[in-house]
């Protein structure tokens, strides 16, 4: 039976949502496929539940073709097992937290590591039982900060996770491999570019972690890439270090009067008018140490000032900083901070001092000081000296100071060279659409789960973990399939094979309406009929724009003289065809 719109739940929209941002969020409100109950909580209408449905069985088509079980966990889990393994904290405001009438503590599940390996543990103990992939499509909580963009960033949203199970890390190796390979097929056949990364593996801990991006400007993520192959996450670029260098030949440091040089360009400027460099050689922004103040938020809501040391060309990407002190939530120092570390002298920091204290001494303040990797032993700097009014010239690293560590908060510029020698990298902006991790060993050896090997000896079994944003890639095909009219859906995840369009009010018409459905129908493909009787043409086509079903066929007028439209709705093509040949015309 076909879908008929004079009776089918469903509502479109003139205007355009006032808290959009982007063009999936406006139109698949408009379109009538979502609707919003809260900040990134969305109800499901029938159009969308379609579309969904239609992304979510290619996907199952490949996690079977991947030799991958499908199971379905509750959303709603006992908090026990995430303390077992430390991530009820290590989440931090992430995680939805709640209790039941009796106390006892649960999770709104971001993830489900802990009971998809628990469920294992029950069911096996044997490396016969092993290589074994089990996967689920299910909503996932996560109290984002910020909800935005529609389904590209929200507080609930369908995912597919899938977990593979091994007792050998060749074993790993291979199923890793599988998945990798199965999201690739995936995404072709969605129509969706994408590029793999190197990835940070943040809170679901592990080894090798990649993740699928779709490059697209109103991305949230950051990647670089080489002409030579070389692509990562920012989070995770690792800065390719000078080698250390001898101090052999480096004059003594020297601390100067720089009065009224709060900022590197003040000191920069300062240093070339009265320290002129003996080479001759201009000061600039890269041979100063810039001394950046961050507050860390630890989980147990202690804080903690860092100092971080960096060229002075160079900013700090908070976004690298969250991950380099994860699970500490980053901020910059506040007035308060500095306020209770008066050995900071806000705008003169430095590693050094005229007595030769060091920041991370006991006899200076006692904080913490971190290096960007460019700080290597042997390099000289321009920096604070920890007096107001004064800097430091020639201070050598290695040399006149030891910092307590290197960390990677330093922003990535194009044209800083790949880590792995393949050439300088450009930036461009992407949006996660997968992502893929070698756990290894850490939720089983949490929860116990080992099994028998070859020798009846008792193995820790080793994991894979691999995500699908389900709802996310639903809002960008809409993001990339649409224009100032509405959506136009790729083939593959329409709603419907095909919108047909009765217009007019001869009975004529609709008897004619009726029967190219039928012939649709008869060849196997999904209709949906637009046999409203007391709505204009124009509504008719506005609604049908705007829905985006690729394929229309419109019947009207030509029917006295056995003929009806085509609508392409991609190119916006219209053809005349017989009225006998409407189905044949669909191949």
């Amino acid at each position: 039976m076909p879908t008929r719109l004079s009776n089918y739940f469903l509502r479109t929209l003139r205007e355009s949502p006032s808290d959009a941002e982007v063009a999936s969020h406006v139109l698949l409100v408009r379109a009538g496929y979502i609707r919003r109950q809260a900040p990134g909580i969305f109800a499901w209408l029938p159009l969308g539940l379609r579309v969904k449905a239609k992304i979510e069985a290619i996907i199952r088509e490949e996690m079977e073709a991947a030799g991958a079980f499908e199971v379905h966990f509750p959303a709603l889990l006992p908090k026990e097992p995430y303390e077992v393994t430390g991530r009820y904290t290590e989440y931090g405001p992430g995680m939805f937290r709640l209790s039941d009438r009796k106390d006892a503590g649960y999770v709104l599940a971001p993830t489900h590591e802990e009971v998809f390996t628990l469920l294992v543990k029950d069911l096996y103990n044997s490396y016969k039982d092993l290589p074994l992939s089990i996967y689920q499509i299910q909503d996932k909580y996560r109290d984002e900060a910020r909800p935005r963009a529609g389904l590209l960033r929200g507080r609930e949203f369908t995912m597919k996770d899938a977990y593979s199970f091994d007792y050998t890390d060749a074993g790993l190796d291979t199923s890793y491999q599988a998945q990798r390979d199965a999201y690739e097929r995936i995404f072709t056949r969605l129509g969706l570019e994408y590029v793999i990364v190197k990835a940070d593996a943040g809170a679901m801990g592990g080894s090798k972690s990649e993740e699928f991006l779709h490059p697209t400007p109103v991305g949230e993520d950051t990647f670089v890439r080489s002409a030579g192959g070389y692509a990562a996450n920012v989070e995770a670029f690792t800065t390719l270090a000078p080698e250390p260098r001898s101090f052999e030949g480096l004059t003594p440091a020297e601390v100067h009067d720089t009065p009224e040089t709060p900022t590197i360009q003040t000191l920069v400027d300062a240093a070339n008018a009265s320290h002129p460099r003996p080479d001759g050689r201009s000061w600039t922004a890269a041979d100063t140490l810039k001394n950046v103040v961050l507050a860390l938020v630890n989980l147990d809501g202690t804080r903690e000032v860092v100092v971080v040391g960096l060229p002075g060309d160079r900013e700090v990407d908070l976004k690298r900083a969250e991950v380099a002190f994860a699970p500490a939530e980053v901020e910059a120092a506040t007035e308060a901070d500095f306020a209770k570390n008066p050995g900071l002298v806000k705008g003169y920091i430095g590693p050094w001092t005229p007595e030769g204290a060091v920041l991370g001494e006991e006899s200076s303040t006692g904080i913490r000081y971190l290096v960007d990797p460019r700080v290597v032993d042997g390099s000289g700097w321009i920096t604070g000296a920890n007096v107001h009014g004064k800097h430091v010239f020639g201070l050598v690293a290695g040399r006149d100071f030891t910092a307590d560590g290197t960390v990677e908060v330093a922003e990535v510029r194009p044209g800083d060279p790949a880590p792995d020698g393949s050439g300088p990298v450009e930036l461009a902006r992407g949006m996660e659409i997968g992502h893929v991790f070698q756990l290894g060993r850490k939720y089983a050896e949490a929860l116990g789960l080992k099994v028998l090997d070859e020798n009846g000896k008792l193995v820790t079994v080793t994991m894979g973990s691999y995500g699908i944003g389900v709802t996310r890639i639903l809002a960008i095909i809409a993001e990339l399939n649409n224009d100032e009219k509405g959506l136009i859906w790729p083939p593959s995840v329409a709603p419907f094979d095909v919108h047909v369009i009765a217009t007019g009010r001869d009975a004529e018409i609709y008897q004619a309406a009726e029967s190219v459905v039928a012939d649709l129908e008869a060849k196997g493909l999904d209709v949906l009929f637009d046999d409203r009787p007391k709505v204009s043409p124009g509504v008719k086509f506005g609604d049908a724009e705007l829905i985006g079903v690729p394929r229309i066929v419109i019947v009207g007028r030509g029917v006295a003289e056995g003929v009806v439209e085509l609508w392409d709705r991609a190119t916006g093509e219209r053809t005349q065809v017989a009225l006998d040949d409407v189905a044949a015309s669909f191949g």
